[in-house]
């Protein structure tokens, strides 16, 4: 083995995009074994890779980690990425646990029946505009750093850049009336290991098209 964590997942975005993010934030090379069909998850499951029979998996350090947040909680602390006491990691916990529900709505867009679709992208805009951005925008101002946490990069502002960078692909200029946030993701964006995955040719995955739904769906279901 190279010693570099292992990825399996589909090659899409999904729950294992935030992993990605992550890893490369940190600065860590990865590789990734793509599930293709649905044997390809079955054999995992069939040889006890996959604790709850469900991936994410990332093989790192030794172990077949399972269950997004686990996963990201241990590349967080591994890499200095969850503050420097208790009270930091609780407030970053607090942020990514919200930009969670938003990444929730955002990422099953596409996975929406036709009928379903109109109102799934008023409500995730909805909440993306009026519950989640204006919070981040006043832990930013209130703050008065360039972090949400402390004075140091933290997963928190590595999975916030992720989700305005989503939000943007839905609606360019959701950013508009948060001055704070568009600063921010200027700022975030610009850190070398950032800008790096940012750049095409990187393993940051595109959206979601129509054909690549299908494909999962016969993986999964």
């Amino acid at each position: 083995m190279s010693g570099k964590p292992k990825l399996h997942y589909f090659n899409g975005r999904g729950r294992m995009e935030p992993i990605r993010w992550l890893l490369a934030a940190a600065g860590v090379e990865f590789e990734e074994s793509y599930l293709e069909k649905k044997e390809d998850l079955t054999k995992l499951q069939k040889d006890g890779s996959l604790l709850f029979q469900q991936v994410p998996m990332v093989e790192m350090d030794g172990m077949k980690l399972v269950q997004t947040r686990a996963i990201a909680n241990y590349i967080a602390t591994k890499y200095n990425l969850c503050g420097k006491d208790l009270k930091e990691r609780a407030l970053i916990d607090m942020y990514v646990e919200g930009m969670f529900d938003l990444n929730e709505l955002l990422m099953t867009y596409g996975y929406q029946p036709a009928d379903k679709k109109e109102q799934h992208f008023a409500n995730m805009m909805d909440k993306a505009t009026n519950r989640y951005f204006p919070v981040f925008e006043k832990v930013l101002k209130d703050h008065g750093k360039d972090f949400l946490v402390g004075n140091q990069l933290s997963r928190a502002d590595v999975q916030l850049l992720e989700l305005i960078l989503m939000a943007e692909e839905f609606k360019p200029d959701i950013l508009a009336q948060f001055p704070l946030l568009q600063r921010f993701k200027a700022r975030i964006s610009n850190i070398p290991t950032i800008k790096k995955f940012l750049q095409p040719g990187s393993q940051r995955k595109p959206p979601v098209r129509e054909e690549d739904v299908a494909k999962v769906i016969k993986i999964f279901y």
